[in-house]
């Protein structure tokens, strides 16, 4: 959704790099192509004006005119005020201290509550609740069966005595919901009310009546983010209408442009709490406006990765793996790589991981014509194999390969050159597992079989050389001459756009820092 947002601040901060003071006409020129950006995103004007304001005043203060590298300390300035305009911190749902917790989602029809309700009720389950679907859109064609079907898929409970499609008193069925939930130990009530087209009397009327029958713990109005400014507009009738406690963005992963989300807190005054961006169940998670920053910076968001590995890895399960690798290549099997595979797959889509890679902005073309399909086409070959051929792939000959192929029903070329790739790929893994290092290159200091290991063994270290420059004084000049513009670019010799910059400019989130010895 941001990817238009992203490349645009990404181009405006590319025309910053290289300068070791920026003047007023800098400031101004990155602060106008900065507004352009997010207008052109759809976020509202008053956000907008706002934003700016606050960058220009920092921008020409003190920290930008001091600072080692302005145009990294306008980025930085450019991240705090995105995680301010996007509700700062993280905001937690609020428990009953008797439960059951009541949570009511209110919005329009079509923002996605019946679906969103499913994957709020499985992400409670995950946290060690015992979550109950309430049905009270009793107004929607088909709106019950559509929640049951979800609550099933969800392995969450349903409450739905009433059969909809215009039958029924919600306002009963949400206050019964209450003593059906403590009679059953559900410690999580989640009433799904109707919604409508646009905003009415009868819509608000019926949403105040649920809201007084259940005194609800949280109120969260669910909003599609694809709906640009409309988004903020019915928050705030919804807001003045029926009040509501937390915003749940929907339908995140669309194409449009995004301005709900950077608007939507700042005007309304009350954060986004979760985020829906996919359309399996599992594609929803709490909303942390640092790492939603990051992510519009084209810096990834490293934080959710690891907690999404935390969750589908075991710690048994790593340091298994690990002491395999490191006794030696022929340890890892093609069982073992079929496993790995398996569980990385469980973390979801490839392409939303790697998007989560700092740097991978710049190759989202890639990332977005990624075919996931490989990977099951992976699978295919190597459950193909029998277990012999996957303890020791190098048994497998001609004929072996031929009837591989044929099982999985792909090209006997495809097999081959899984085998190659696992050859290669067992053996980066064991010297990574050992602490030498990638292969080609030294081991890191401080790690077994890094840093002084030829010191160790008697060998003399080869003194590194710097790199060779021409005998010929014309040639030389010319070579002279590409480096400086080079430079003047802002590229690096490894092709890596900001990698000649200082690294001792950049700054790690708190939580690595946290993790640093003292002094480091």
């Amino acid at each position: 959704m941001f990817d238009t947002l992203s490349d645009r601040l990404a181009a405006t901060f590319k025309n910053l790099r290289g300068k070791g003071r920026l003047s007023e006409a800098d400031i101004d020129a990155t602060a106008r192509e900065i507004r352009i950006a997010l207008l052109e995103a759809d976020v509202a004007l008053p956000v907008v004006r706002s934003f700016i304001k606050e960058i220009k005043e920092r921008a020409q203060g003190a920290e930008v005119s001091r600072a080692l590298n302005p145009a990294q300390q306008i980025i930085k300035i450019v991240n705090e005020e995105l995680i301010r305009i996007l509700g700062g911190e993280t905001r937690r749902l609020r428990f009953a201290k008797n439960p059951p917790t009541v949570i009511m989602l209110a919005g329009l029809q079509g923002a996605g509550k019946t679906t969103l309700a499913g994957k709020l009720g499985r992400w409670l389950g995950g946290q060690g609740h015992s979550p109950l679907l309430v049905a009270c859109d009793l107004q929607r064609p088909n709106a019950v069966n559509q929640l049951r079907v979800v609550g099933e898929r969800a392995g969450v409970a349903v409450y739905a005595p009433e059969p909809g499609n215009g039958v029924g008193d919600p306002v009963a069925v949400a206050r019964d919901s209450i003593a059906h939930a403590r009679d059953k130990q559900y410690d999580v009530v989640i009433v799904d009310t109707a919604g409508r087209l646009g905003i009415d009397e009868e819509l608000m009327r019926q949403a105040a009546d649920i809201r007084d029958a259940v005194s609800p713990d949280e109120i969260l109005f669910v909003v599609d983010a694809m709906i640009g400014q409309d988004a903020v507009t019915t928050a705030e009738a919804f807001r003045d209408g029926v009040g509501f406690d937390g915003v749940v963005l929907s339908k995140l992963d669309g194409d449009a442009r995004g301005g709900a989300a950077l608007s939507i807190a700042r005007v309304t005054g009350r954060q986004i709490m979760f985020a829906s961006n996919g359309e399996q169940l599992d594609d929803f998670d709490a909303f942390h406006p640092d790492r939603m920053a990051s992510r519009i910076l084209g810096m990834g968001d490293v934080l959710s990765l690891i907690e999404k590995a935390e969750q589908t890895f075991s710690r048994q399960e790593a340091e298994r793996m690990a002491e395999k690798l490191a006794k030696g290549p022929k340890e890892f099997t093609l069982d073992d790589f079929l496993n790995q595979m398996e569980q990385v797959r469980k973390m979801g889509s490839l392409s939303k991981l790697l998007g989560m890679m700092p740097g991978m902005g710049q190759m989202r073309d890639q990332i977005n014509n990624l075919d996931e399909r490989e990977v099951d086409r992976t699978a295919a070959i190597i459950k193909s194999m029998t277990p012999a051929e996957r303890a020791d792939p190098k048994i497998i000959n001609g004929s072996r390969r031929a009837r591989i192929a044929r099982g999985s029903g792909v090209d006997v070329s495809a097999v081959k050159n899984l085998v190659e790739r696992f050859f290669e790929a067992r053996k980066m893994m064991s010297r990574m597992a050992q602490g030498g290092g990638m292969p080609g290159m030294p081991g890191m200091p401080g790690m077994p079989g890094g840093g002084g290991g030829a010191r160790k063994r008697g060998k003399p270290q080869k003194k590194v050389k710097g790199k060779r420059r021409s005998g010929n004084p014309m040639k030389r000049q010319e070579e002279e001459r590409a480096e400086a513009a080079r430079r003047e670019a802002g590229g690096s010799p490894f092709g890596i756009p900001g990698a000649d910059e200082d690294p001792g400019s950049f700054e790690l989130p708190k939580e690595f820092r946290d993790m640093l010895p003292p002094g480091r």
